[in-house]
C-alpha cells in the first residue's frame, strides 16, 4: 500500500496551528514578495491569502518569465514572425503578449507567420530535425529552471549536426533581480518567499547577499499550504530575533547545493549579460547569451537581428506590480480595458501572472 506523504503538505488543521502561531508571534508589519509565478498561484489557489494576519502584506515580483519579457524583446519576435525564411518554435503564453501597437504572436499567426506552439525546446529539436530545408527559432525566455534545458537542447543540436536549429535567448536570471529590488527604495521588501524551482538549479548560495547584505530574509519554500505558512513564520522569527539568513525550507526538492550539472550545462553554452526587464529596466549580469562556440546557435547573431526601439505600453502598469509598488487591482486598466480575454499587459497573460490570479481569484483587496 503506497502512502502519500505529500498530503501532510496540505494537512487542514497542521495549517491552522501554523496561522495560529504565526498570528501570535507577528509583533510588526511584513511585506514578503514571492518571486515564482508558481508560487503567486499557489498562494491564491490554497486560500491563505485572507487568512493571513492584517499586517502582512504579500508582494508579486518579477517570477513571471512572460511577464518580465520586455517590450523591446516582444517587438523582436514579432519582427521575427514578419520573416519568411523562419519557423518559430515558441511556448504558449507567448502567442498573446502584446507589442506594439497590440499586435501580437497570435495575431501574426492568423496572418500567415509560421509559428508553432511547443512544449518544450525539445520539441523544437525535432521540428527542426523534420523541417532540414527550414530554419527554426525557438524564443528562449525563462530562469535558471528552464536555462539548462535549453542549453541541453543546444548541445544535442550541435552533436545532431542540427544547423538549422537557433535559440533567441531572452533567458532572465533571479539574483540580479533581487539585488535590484532591494536597492530601491521604494519597493521596501521585508523578506523573500524565494523560487522553489529555480533553487532545484541555484542552491542557495547565490542568494546569500540577500541577508548579509541587506538584512533581508530569504526562504526557498515549496508550493503547499504547509510550506508557504512555514516560511512566513521563519521571516517573522527572523526579524524579531535580528538574526538574518537564507533558509532551505524546501529539502525534499532543492539540496543546498542545488544542480551542479545543471548549471554546468548551463555554463557550457551561455554566458552572463545586461538584459532588459519589463517595468525594470537595465540590468547588469541578469541575461544569457550564447558563448562564442556556439554562436551558430545565436539568432540574434546568425539572423542579423536587433532589438527595436519599444515604448511602454499606454496605461499598463504591470512594471509596477513586478516592483511591488502597486497590486494588481490598484491598474486603472484592471478588470476593465485588462481581462484576460483581452489583455493590455503580459501579467493579465500569462497564468502565473499576479494580475490573472487576482482577476482568476477576484481578490478585491
Amino acid at each position: 500500500m503506497s502512502v502519500d506523504f505529500t498530503s501532510s503538505f496540505k494537512d487542514p488543521a497542521l495549517c491552522r496551528g501554523l496561522l495560529d502561531r504565526l498570528h501570535r508571534e507577528l509583533d510588526r508589519p511584513l511585506r514578503f514578495m514571492e518571486v515564482c509565478g508558481t508560487h503567486t498561484v499557489a498562494i491564491f489557489q490554497s486560500g491563505i491569502r485572507p487568512l493571513l494576519p492584517e499586517g502582512v502584506r504579500h508582494l508579486s515580483g518579477p517570477g513571471c518569465p512572460v511577464c518580465v519579457t520586455h517590450e523591446s524583446e516582444v517587438a523582436a519576435y514579432l519582427q521575427l514572425a514578419e520573416r519568411g525564411d523562419v519557423i518559430i518554435a515558441t511556448f504558449g503564453d507567448l502567442m498573446r503578449v502584446p507589442g506594439p501597437s497590440g499586435r501580437n504572436l497570435k495575431l501574426a499567426q492568423a496572418q500567415g507567420a509560421r509559428i508553432e506552439v511547443v512544449y518544450s525546446s525539445f520539441d523544437a529539436l525535432k521540428l527542426a530535425a523534420d523541417n532540414p530545408g527550414e530554419k527554426v527559432v525557438f524564443l528562449g525566455i525563462g530562469f535558471e529552471t528552464t536555462a539548462p534545458t535549453v542549453a541541453g537542447t543546444v548541445q544535442m543540436a550541435r552533436a545532431q549536426g542540427l544547423d538549422n536549429f537557433m535559440v533567441l535567448s531572452f533567458h532572465k536570471l533571479v539574483p540580479p533581480a533581487l539585488r535590484a529590488l532591494l536597492v530601491d527604495p521604494e519597493c521596501a521588501v521585508d523578506a523573500f518567499l524565494l523560487p522553489g524551482h529555480v533553487s532545484t538549479v541555484l542552491g542557495i548560495e547565490p542568494y546569500r547577499f540577500v541577508a548579509t547584505e541587506f538584512g533581508t530574509p530569504g526562504v526557498i519554500a515549496g508550493f503547499d499550504p504547509v510550506d508557504i505558512l512555514q516560511a512566513l513564520l521563519i521571516m517573522v522569527e527572523q526579524r524579531k530575533t535580528g538574526e538574518y539568513g537564507i533558509v532551505n525550507a524546501y529539502r525534499r526538492a532543492v539540496d543546498d547545493a542545488g544542480n551542479p550539472r545543471a548549471r554546468q550545462v548551463m555554463d557550457d553554452v551561455f554566458m552572463q549579460s545586461d538584459a532588459l526587464w519589463r517595468g525594470i529596466g537595465l540590468l547588469p549580469g541578469s541575461g544569457l547569451v550564447f558563448r562564442p562556440e556556439y554562436a551558430r546557435f545565436d539568432a540574434m547573431q546568425r539572423l542579423g537581428l536587433t532589438l527595436p526601439e519599444a515604448r511602454d505600453t499606454p496605461g499598463c502598469k504591470c512594471g509596477d506590480v513586478l516592483k511591488g509598488k502597486m497590486q494588481p487591482n490598484e491598474c486603472p486598466l484592471f478588470g476593465k480595458a485588462c481581462v484576460p480575454a483581452k489583455p493590455v499587459g503580459p501579467c493579465m497573460v500569462s497564468t502565473e501572472g499576479s494580475c490573472a490570479a487576482y482577476y482568476k481569484y477576484n481578490v478585491e483587496a
